[in-house]
């Protein structure tokens, strides 16, 4: 998720800069044109990097799906219900570990 926000973030870094770029060029003052640039990099990048837009949505989506998981899991945990591990099935009630002997410790 970081490397697509990452990425949107600097193409749209990237028009400001070639918009204001442009404008200096054309003898607009740098403020003007950074101000400028701004204002004209927001629908354009909606429009010229719309699969990037896409990309950090869907990553954006699973990474809320994934954090509602643990959080209603973590939640089960505090109300004393058994969670289940995502790698054996469901976890011993109470024991954080699924129940498995700890070096050090006797039964």
């Amino acid at each position: 998720m970081i490397a697509a926000i990452a990425l949107y973030a600097l193409a749209r870094i990237g028009v400001v800069a070639v918009v204001a770029g442009l404008l200096v060029v054309a003898g607009v003052p740098l403020a003007v044109a950074v101000l400028v640039g701004l204002i004209v990099a927001l629908p354009l990048s909606m429009v010229l990097f719309r699969g990037l837009r896409t990309r950090l949505d869907t990553a954006l989506r699973q990474a809320t799906a994934r954090r509602s998981v643990e959080r209603d899991a973590l939640r089960a945990g505090l109300r004393g219900e058994a969670v289940p591990d995502e790698e054996s099935g469901d976890r011993a009630q109470g024991e954080p570990d699924g129940g498995q002997d700890r070096p050090g410790e006797q039964q």
